[in-house]
């Protein structure tokens, strides 16, 4: 299993358990619901490697907000990595919040909350740092996220190949650009990380 070399990741034996589960109920799910394309053991393995990775240099938050979380990346595989972390996994369509809360009851995930709702009409809740995987552009989600986000706000955007030209459009200046190979960039913007 590609998890079996994490221990750089402080992660428990509990989360791989977790992972197991997460993957049954994917395959199980998928299947039917049409949640993923990809549902083979190494893909859905690669996705939540993809999804801890960051581990490695992110700072340490309180509140994580995830937006457009679908099948649970990266949001919903943080959260079983980060049980002391509150995360809320903001998901608009309601057959995958269905699953998102299958999964959290299932893996009896305390930390989490599930908002059914498009991220720009939430506006009870300010987080710490705001998550996304293969959403929107960066300057758009940088302006649909102002609800939940303050002036210490940080941000974690998985991006891909096109990264360079959203910068230049976003107009942002302090970030951080981490390679981990030529399909995936993580773009950090951190700010008021402890």
């Amino acid at each position: 299993m590609i998890l079996d070399n994490i221990e750089e990741l402080n992660i428990d034996k509990e989360f791989l358990k977790k992972c197991e589960e997460f993957k049954k109920i994917l395959q199980h799910w998928g299947k039917i619901h049409n949640l993923s394309a990809e549902l083979e053991d190494i893909k859905i393995e690669n996705n939540i490697y993809d999804s801890i990775y960051v581990l490695k240099f992110i700072k340490s938050y309180t509140s994580v907000a995830d937006i457009g979380t679908g099948a649970g990346y990266p949001g919903l595989i943080l959260a079983m990595a980060r049980p002391n972390i509150k995360f809320y996994l903001i998901e608009p369509r309601a057959k995958r919040v269905a699953f998102l809360n299958f999964v959290k009851n299932s893996l009896k995930l305390e930390n989490v909350e599930i908002l059914c709702n498009r991220v720009e009409y939430v506006k009870d809740i300010k987080v710490e740092l705001i998550t996304s995987r293969a959403v929107t552009n960066t300057a758009l989600l940088l302006n649909l996220t102002k609800n939940i986000s303050d002036e210490n706000t940080s941000y974690l955007f998985y991006k891909g190949s096109m990264l360079e030209s959203e910068l230049e459009e976003a107009k942002i200046y302090n970030y951080k650009i981490i390679k981990k190979d030529e399909k995936r960039n993580y773009l950090y913007i951190n700010k008021g990380a402890k």
